[in-house]
């Protein structure tokens, strides 16, 4: 736990108290600079007591704001684990969540420059400061984040073949449901262009219009389908690091063959030590 790092999370603005809560849960991870934070995000839902898809969308809100970094991928019961990394440095260039300096008190001089900020000498609290008063606090906008996932959501229906579009403001609204219910949009996006590059040769009685084709869930075979070869792909990489860790271990002849993304991949999902790929002849 780095008491630095949670400190400078806490003295800022992160636009929601849901955004508040992850960040500060993934500091309490942290080192000094912000690395070797390794937790699922399932592990986050568990301990925040948030929703699976909520945690989700704030996890690759960050990740596109570049408050997290993923940094590599560690070995697990289920395959892998993302490393994240916290970057102080966007942390920092925040806003912070100290209010400017206000003077409060009671008012002994009638003599004002501007509107009461306190009592009067009666008792009677004075009236709230103009919206144009320089010690104004404004808040931002409440749908500024709601505006970049609908943006989310045009770019995804944009990668639907053009001839087969219909029902522009209905598909949004289905496309943002789908997000919404823990679907990411990379997966989205490759399952509407594997269904384009399948039904490219079909006539035009045979394709499927975008407001059915996501009204009656035809995409989900496709997100389905690309989650298990990412499933498989994950266990092949598991199986192969492991392999390459015995070559290691067992300073086999064949280490020569090992590439330094290998060697990071290994020591990320600590198979191996420093010190092992050192001794197998590997590493500087």
């Amino acid at each position: 736990m780095s008491w630095r790092l949670a400190n400078a999370c806490a003295e800022r603005k992160f636009g929601s108290a849901t955004r508040k809560q992850i960040i500060m849960f993934l500091a309490d991870k942290a080192s000094d600079d912000g690395s070797g934070i390794w937790c699922s995000k399932g592990t986050i839902q568990r301990h925040t007591e948030l929703g699976e898809t909520t945690v989700k969308r704030t996890i690759r809100h960050f990740l596109k704001e570049g408050i997290l970094v993923e940094t590599g991928a560690r070995g697990c019961k289920n395959g892998f684990t993302v490393v994240y990394r916290i970057d102080l440095a966007r942390i920092e260039a925040l806003e912070l969540t100290a209010e400017p300096d206000i003077e409060t008190g009671a008012t002994v001089d009638p003599l004002q420059t501007g509107p009461g900020t306190g009592a009067t000498v009666a008792g009677v609290p004075g009236p709230p400061r103009p919206p144009n008063h320089p010690k104004t606090t404004h808040k931002p906008p409440t749908r500024e984040r709601e505006a970049v996932e609908d943006e989310e959501a045009k770019k995804l229906l944009a990668a639907y073949p053009p001839d087969r579009l219909r029902g522009k403001a209905e598909c949004l609204g289905q496309i943002r449901d789908i997000l919404d219910a823990g679907t990411e949009v990379e997966d989205l996006v490759q399952a509407v262009k594997a269904y384009a590059t399948e039904s490219a040769g079909f006539t035009r009685s045979k394709v499927c219009f975008s407001d059915n084709w996501f009204k009656s869930g035809r995409w989900r075979a496709y997100v389905e389908g690309i989650a298990k070869g990412r499933e498989e792909t994950k266990a092949k990489e598991a199986e192969m690091l492991a392999g390459l860790a015995n070559w290691v271990t067992d300073r086999h002849p064949l280490c020569r063959h090992i590439t330094p993304g290998q060697i990071d991949a290994l020591l990320a999902s600590e198979l191996v030590t420093q010190a092992q790929i050192q001794a197998a002849g590997l590493g500087s």
